[in-house]
């Protein structure tokens, strides 16, 4: 039986070489049924969302103009760094909790609990904004049909006019929830159907506009300069992720090791083609001044007489908008489940359902959590809690790759990062410079929450973690001390 030798102190690493061993056991392992294309369907799904039908808009008119197509390519120049991070590491260590799995192994258990911890919070902030976004759309197409809903319950407090909670968003929260409780290969076959409609509605879009574009518009193409272009992609970055949460499902793929790599690689560049075609369509169409920044597309149509489409798309953005939920609830259950299941947090929640093996404690709690902070938060505040913990999740993943690299290079890689170690490197670079756009409000909840961790770590997890006890993972003789 493999024994798992603790390090000292909070720079403790897990055992990468008995990972698999030592991991699985009886209630606390999760079903291997997510296929090549369904992983790749879950990570376009997390990708492609506000990026296309609600960002590209209010870049072009107000930062970049028809430069918004640089901005994305620079975003997604940023993020291919990390993502290739990322998939050298699925297909190293096929686990469940993605960047905390690969800090924990890498760079030892504080590190792992931090960037945990952290997404805990963002990814839940997440999926509670994106149903708020949700929410407003689907008001506006109720408007539309001509049918009216009581102002207490179209958004939070504070946000209009006798608002009292978005009930639609919080809802739609608990309804996510339930979807993923159904089991992996349900949920999975629900988020590809839905991706692929997604898929359909932006080649729609891009198929239908490329023949109204005046090319006119596209003059100036930089109107606010090169640097409005850089100031673009520190916006629209935060639509060229998604694989990230993708990637905490690897414990869930029938073959991790080859299908997480291909996936994560495979979903950006599938999203980045579909989000270039998108802004020359966009920005081709309309002039960048004109463009609305709420819903670009559906007014662009518009504009050019087409109105009946502009409605398909409005729907179409309700669509691709919740898959992003799908992804992100999907991905904090899982780091949830996988810090638990190391100790770090109570064994409890790594129970897994007996027959659907997926994590249903956890997965209520997230859904009840974000609806709790998509029915009562602001989008505005909600939306400040999800950026620093994703550009830190990057900046972890790819100095660890770079430390892996030179301290184990013989272990067995399924794909391994070009470049080593200036593709990671500037995947840190990249990381580090985002966050300075960050607000201070931002640094300061995330304070909040990290002194909380800080108390949760050393009042409860420094002691009772499966590395501090060398008590099994999963039931007795599974782990034992050296």
């Amino acid at each position: 039986m493999a024994r798992i030798r603790a390090g000292e102190g909070i720079l403790r690493r897990k055992p990468i070489e008995h990972i698999e061993e030592t991991e699985v056991g009886e209630g606390t392992a999760l079903a291997r049924s997510l296929g090549l294309w369904q992983l790749t369907a879950i990570g376009v799904g997390g990708i492609i969302g506000a990026g296309i039908f609600t960002l590209a808009g209010t870049v072009a008119n107000g930062t970049a103009g028809p430069a918004v197509l640089v901005s994305f390519l620079i975003a997604g120049a940023a993020s291919a760094c990390a993502a290739l991070s990322y998939a050298e590491f699925a297909g190293l260590i096929p686990k469940a909790g993605s960047a905390y799995t690969y800090g924990y192994a890498v760079l030892g258990e504080f590190a792992g609990w931090f960037i945990g911890w952290d997404l805990l919070l963002e990814y839940t902030a997440i999926v509670a904004v994106v149903a708020i976004g949700i929410s407003g759309y689907f008001s506006f197409l109720v408007e539309q049909m001509g049918a009216g809903l009581p102002q207490w319950m179209l958004g939070a407090p504070g946000t209009g006019d006798g608002h009292r909670v978005d009930l639609f968003a919080a809802v739609l929260c608990l309804l996510i929830a339930w979807l993923l409780n159904l089991g992996i290969r349900s949920a999975a076959r629900f988020e590809t159907f839905v991706v692929v409609l997604k898929v359909l509605v932006v080649l729609l879009v891009i198929g239908v506009g490329v023949f109204h574009i005046d090319s006119a518009n596209y003059h100036p193409f930089f109107p606010f300069g090169l640097g409005g272009a850089f100031t673009g992609a520190a916006t629209v970055f935060f639509a060229v992720f998604g694989y990230d949460a993708m990637s905490t499902a690897a414990e869930e793929s029938k073959d991790a090791q080859r299908h997480m790599p291909k996936a994560i690689i495979y979903s950006l560049v599938i999203s980045m083609v579909l989000y270039v075609a998108a802004c020359l369509v966009l920005t081709g169409m309309q002039n960048y001044k004109d463009i609305d920044k709420e819903s670009g597309f559906s007014t662009a149509f518009k504009s050019v007489g087409l109105s009946g489409l502009a409605d398909v798309i409005a729907v179409g953005a309700i669509i691709g908008i919740l898959t992003v939920m799908f992804t992100f609830m999907l991905g904090v259950t899982r780091v949830w489940f996988s810090m638990s299941r190391d100790g770090l947090l109570p064994r409890w929640f790594a129970k897994t359902h007996p027959t659907r093996h997926v994590p249903t404690r956890v997965t209520w709690i997230v859904g009840a959590a974000s609806a709790v902070i998509a029915g009562f938060v602001p989008i505005a505040e909600a939306a400040e809690l999800t950026n620093i913990g994703i550009l830190l999740a990057f900046v972890v993943v790819c100095v660890a790759v770079i430390v892996l690299r030179y301290r184990q290079p013989g272990l067995p890689r399924a794909f391994r990062t070009p470049g080593m170690p200036f593709v990671p490197a500037l995947g840190v670079v990249f990381s580090v410079w985002l966050i300075t756009f960050l607000q201070w409000q931002t640094w300061v909840r995330f304070a909040v929450w990290f002194v909380i961790g800080c108390g949760v770590y050393f009042g409860y997890s420094y002691r009772r973690s499966v590395l501090a006890t060398g008590r099994p993972a999963e039931g007795p003789g599974s782990v034992t001390r050296p």
